[in-house]
């Protein structure tokens, strides 16, 4: 049984057109591979965005404000009541 393999899986391999297809599949199979990969990397950059986003969802439905930078546009100086811009 073991013979009647190997002299198969030799006939097999020593076709040329076999041996080419199989080269040719697991180049387009690995640049897929790589593509998926990238993939996943912004998936998963996004998924992250998202959970940051829902908190402040959470936060706004609980009454809490907006959460950031807060605007310096009007600031009082010791000499005069006129605000800054």
């Amino acid at each position: 049984m073991n013979k009647i393999l190997k002299s198969f899986w030799n006939w097999l391999r020593s076709l040329t057109t076999v041996d080419e297809k199989a080269i040719e599949l697991y180049g387009e199979a690995k640049d897929r591979v790589e593509e998926v990969k990238k993939e996943i990397k912004d998936v998963k950059k996004a998924v992250k965005e998202v959970a940051s986003q829902s908190k402040d969802v959470v936060s706004a439905v609980k009454g809490k404000k907006k959460r950031g930078r807060k605007p310096n546009n009007k600031t009082k100086t010791n000499n005069s009541k006129k605000t800054k811009k």
